[in-house]
């Protein structure tokens, strides 16, 4: 229920827009003095930044100061911190252009800039949505999200109490309070979705390993129910801790599970569920980073994991669980708790300045009907800056949502001082770079693109460590990037251009100006995401993208792009092809006259995806060229593994760049 307490106290007139430094989004296609508005808002030029490394804090501390940057940096940027142990924040610091003054103390900046905010809007611990409620709350008040304890220490007055306001379990009541009550003083221009909490794994947690799959299955051929003792754990004071980890974490095909069952002393069942049921609910200690597939199942791929925790009655000698479990598993258990969740505390600073309204509504059931209500009070081409929930359901269908509504979604969950970065006044290059040639020739012509481009925490995070291996420019290889970088990290963007080598060429993430599936939108609002794109393509050089469209009812893979779609980007962008997602490799259509190929995506590293390649040209006659357009995994290969694997393909492949594989697309669909 929401009708406990007041929420905030009397006082405080609406906010006007705008303000000083901060430069408005406007709608695709409006101009300000000849240009067009940016579509993600900038605060102004960072000229002095006061730095601290808030990497070793806790989430309340880092929550508390994401807001507090989020307020002094909507006036003008000069709060900016480093997040990460590996200190990739610290290496964009010198692209901001901005002397640095640094703290050793980060906390000491809350008094610091005590007076540029009115108090504190204070979460309930109990209630983790009202992190998100506090954060709108936030930005709407010039204030910063803290706990009652956290008010206290830095001398904060309260400015809004949000304790006791909501219930726990009802999410879908929360935010329909911020959406009646909250959002008419929000901007229009920007919805932002964040997930209220993080886990974080606790230090010297020791695990016995149960089961490990050694072999690659991904087919599910090694399903079956195996038994786990776990009775040397139940001499633990906090019950048993099951966790299920990748074995094989650089192919994306991990632990999957489809039944639990406990048993305690041999007969009793003390938990028996199916993932995704309200009965796994009571014992799913951690599944964050974790899914629900299509088969009633949950797994994890990489370096996900997910955790069941029982507590068996007391007295019970022997702990047996069956487990329905299959491909690549790893398995073990702990007495000890492995996480605690603490507040979300990322992209905070943007969402604060921007006075963005934040939800986290996952998209099915009551909750994706709210959500639909969000996107449907805004104007087609508003972007969703953040992320959905992360089961199979929360990608696919939140994109799709949005895409039907006319909403482009921004991946941006994890970027990290968003109201510096969009501020540096460094110009990104709009020349598109000069193709190489080639002679078109009978050869398997192979095009190597990087995903993930989309999100903007990629681009600032993983990309940078990746982009920074020395054997980066061996061979030709396509790296997706956001062209939205232009609005909210240009110094990013340029940086990618400036330090390409000639073997590196930058295209659009999917699917353009953020992440859509455009067969999803209406008619009467893909022209304009098409035109969005387009603008963003000009002013970055870009001419090629990497494309998503909307899933097959059935779920049995990719739809491919249409005369509708394909009609609208030809009209409106610089286009000359697109890679689609597609994974089977066996899509070359032209739809209105673009090029459009889906790409093939073997797995594992470099042996295995030069067999699966080989595979994949077995009725190649060798009497006309064939073109393959391959998809890297940007979160488990390296420039390195790029040039292993080109080392391992000699005759019939050539590797080329993206502009050279459509030009060599186009002359031989000509016969020349």
């Amino acid at each position: 229920m929401v009708s406990r307490r007041t929420l905030l106290q009397a006082g405080g007139a609406a906010l006007a827009g705008g303000g000083p430094g901060i430069s408005l989004p406007g709608r695709a296609g409006a101009t300000v003095a000849g240009d067009s508005a940016p579509l993600l808002p900038s605060f102004g030029r960072p000229t002095r930044l006061d730095v601290a490394d808030i990497s070793s804090l806790g989430g309340n501390d880092q929550l508390l100061l994401t807001t507090l940057q989020g307020v002094v940096n909507r006036r003008r940027p000069r709060l900016y911190f480093n997040f990460d142990a590996d200190g990739v924040d610290f290496r964009w610091l010198p692209g901001t252009g901005a002397s640095v003054t640094r703290h050793d103390e980060a906390l000491d900046l809350v008094a610091r800039y005590r007076g540029e905010i009115r108090g504190a809007i204070l979460h309930d611990p109990g209630v983790p949505d009202s992190v998100n409620v506090a954060t709108t709350l936030a930005g709407l008040e010039n204030a910063v999200v803290a706990t009652a304890e956290q008010a206290r220490e830095h001398r904060l007055r309260t400015v809004g109490d949000l304790r006791g306001r909501f219930e726990a379990d009802d999410a879908l009541a929360t935010y329909r309070w911020q959406l009646d009550h909250l959002f008419p003083r929000c901007t229009r221009t920007l919805l932002v979705g964040l997930p209220p909490t993080r886990t974080v794994r606790a230090d010297d947690v020791r695990w016995r390993e149960l089961a490990r799959e050694t072999e690659r299955v991904r087919d599910g051929s090694n399903r079956r129910v195996r038994t786990f003792d776990l009775s040397p754990e139940l001499s633990g004071g906090e019950g048993v801790y099951l966790r299920f980890q990748d074995s094989l974490g650089d192919d994306g095909w991990g632990a999957s599970v489809g039944s639990v069952k406990v048993t305690a002393d041999g007969d009793l069942v003390t938990a028996s569920f199916a993932p995704g049921t309200p009965a796994e609910a009571p014992y799913l200690f951690d599944g964050s980073n974790s899914s629900l597939g299509e088969n009633a199942n949950r797994f994890c791929d990489g370096g996900g994991s997910f955790v069941y925790h029982f507590t068996p009655p007391a007295g019970t000698q022997r702990l047996l669980v069956e487990v329905d479990l299959w491909n690549q598993f790893l398995v073990s258990a702990t007495t000890t708790a492995p996480t605690r969740v603490e507040p979300f505390p990322y992209f905070r600073d943007y969402a604060v300045a921007s006075r963005a309204m934040v939800v986290w509504l996952p998209p099915s059931g009551e909750t994706g009907a709210l959500l639909d209500e969000v996107f449907s009070r805004v104007e087609p081409t508003t972007p969703y800056a953040g992320w959905f929930s992360d089961d199979v359901a929360g990608e696919w269908g939140g994109v799709d949502r949005a895409s039907r509504h006319g909403i482009e979604v921004v991946p941006a969950d994890y970027y990290m001082n968003g109201t510096v970065h969009a501020g540096v006044p460094v110009k990104v290059s709009d020349k598109v770079p000069p193709r190489p040639t080639a002679a078109l020739r009978n050869r398997v012509y192979l095009t190597l693109t990087v995903g993930e481009g989309d999100n903007l925490q990629y681009c600032q995070r993983r990309m940078r460590n990746i982009w920074d291996d020395p054997k980066r420019g061996r061979v030709p290889v396509n790296w997706t990037v956001s062209p939205l970088l232009a609005d909210i990290g240009p110094a990013l963007l340029a940086h990618y251009r400036s330090t390409a080598t000639e073997n590196d060429l930058l295209i659009a993430g999917p699917s353009g100006a953020g992440y859509t599936y455009p067969g999803s939108w209406p008619e009467s609002a893909l022209d304009a995401y098409t035109e969005l794109t387009g603008r963003y393509l000009r002013r970055t050089g870009m001419d090629l993208v990497y494309a998503y469209n909307p899933r097959a009812a059935a779920g049995d893979g990719w739809i491919p792009f249409d005369e509708r779609v394909a009609r609208s980007y030809r009209k409106n962008t610089p286009l000359r092809g697109v890679i689609q997602s597609w994974e089977t490799g066996d899509l070359r259509i032209r739809p209105a006259g673009l090029h459009v190929i889906g790409n093939f995506f073997p797995q594992g590293k470099a042996a295995e995806y030069r067999d699966g390649l080989l595979r994949h040209i077995e009725g190649w006659d060798g009497t006309a060229p064939l073109f393959i357009a391959g998809a890297v995994n940007a979160w488990s290969w390296t420039p390195s593994d790029i040039a292993e694997l080109a080392d391992l393909l000699g005759a019939p492949f050539e590797i080329v760049r993206g502009d050279t594989f459509f030009d060599l697309m186009s002359r031989a669909g000509r016969g020349s």
